[in-house]
């Protein structure tokens, strides 16, 4: 082991341990790195679901194929990891170690907020922009944000917020240093040193990174982080954070489906069958079959009593507790009667229970 090495890994490489600990060898370890990456599959989203994923969902966009291999290997060199199959592993003794001397990022939660959180971020910065601005009477500058959207919602925002708009500055940063004096893991400076104000440039991505002596992936994360950190602040006491809380405000947070599955629904809820749908759209069932697990998933008060009987439900649930196993291959050898999709529909609505 390179003990140097260990002391400098970092989140990025814990996430991957935390992840093939609850894969347990049953995916290989690229359904790490389309998690991470947020690939829109039935697949990895069932993947998400099943193993108790979600936070991580789509947190690493910029991750590359050729990085990913990079951080994994390293894991593999430093034997905090072990082969169990084609490109499946597990975690080793030093591994198992390593993850229960070391927290994962406590706020990360990509599967509720990643869908709006740069939306979010742009929002934020153009009123701190703006507030700091004003506070100082100046209006001539211009503006840190482009997106004509988040112009709107700003206009919206000042005609109907009830916060006056001579404290509006004054209570913004009370609540912003609110959030981050009671976040337990979260550095600051990855938020304040991006921010755009009066006479003051907010530094890029790129520039903070190297002040903090980080990589620009390990920087991506710390981000996110703190986006989230606030995220999770906001939405559970709106009425403590009135400025803040108005980032949430007319956000679409219904994108867990991927675009087919979307067409797919329209179709479910008109009447038609799956069969009746595949020829619709000229796909597979099994494609169909892929968007109905999609469904259980994410779809609420979706039933898959038509597709699985109770009794058969039970069993599986069962089969898979029993063997502490989700691989459809060990529970269909044990229960003959059910096929794979009644297998993946199944976990899909309550393997996670």
């Amino acid at each position: 082991m390179n003990k140097k090495w260990w002391k400098e890994m970092c989140r990025i490489e814990n996430i991957l341990l935390y992840c093939l600990k609850q894969l347990n060898g049953e995916r290989t370890i690229y359904s790490i790195y389309h998690l991470l990456n947020g690939k829109k599959s039935s697949q990895t989203l069932q993947d998400a679901h099943l193993f108790s994923l979600k936070r991580y969902f789509r947190i690493l966009e910029p991750l590359t194929r050729e990085s990913f291999d990079e951080i994994f290997n390293k894991l593999l060199e430093n034997k905090l990891v072990e082969p169990c199959g084609e490109q499946r592993f597990l975690l080793t003794p030093a591994g198992e170690d390593y993850l229960l001397n070391n927290e994962q990022p406590y706020y990360v939660n990509g599967w509720r907020y990643q869908p709006f959180t740069l939306l979010v971020w742009e929002r934020l910065s153009l009123l701190v922009q703006v507030t700091s601005n004003f506070t100082f009477h100046e209006t001539k500058y211009i503006p840190i944000q482009k997106n004509v959207d988040v112009h709107n919602w700003l206009k919206g925002f000042l005609k109907s917020t009830s916060v006056p708009k001579q404290e509006l500055g004054r209570s913004l940063f009370s609540e912003l240093v609110e959030i981050l004096e009671l976040a337990r893991d979260v550095n600051p400076k990855v938020l304040i040193f991006r921010l755009t104000g009066y006479k003051q440039i907010g530094l890029t991505s790129s520039q903070i990174a190297k002040k903090l002596n980080i990589d620009s992936l390990h920087f991506h994360l710390e981000f996110i982080n703190t986006i989230h950190c606030l995220l999770h602040f906001v939405e559970n006491d709106p009425s403590r954070f009135k400025v803040l809380s108005s980032l949430l405000a007319n956000l679409d947070q219904n994108d867990s489906l991927t675009l087919s599955a979307r067409k797919t629904l329209v179709l479910l809820n008109q009447g038609f069958t799956a069969e009746e749908i595949a020829s619709i759209r000229n796909l597979k069932i099994s494609t169909i079959e892929d968007h109905l697990v999609e469904f259980a998933l994410n779809v609420k008060d979706f039933s898959i009593n038509s597709y699985v009987n109770e009794e058969i439900q039970h069993q599986i649930l069962e089969i898979s507790k029993r063997e502490s196993t989700r691989q459809l291959k060990v529970i269909r050898n044990t229960l003959k009667t059910a096929s794979y999709f009644q297998i993946r529909l199944v976990l899909a609505k309550y393997g996670d229970r």
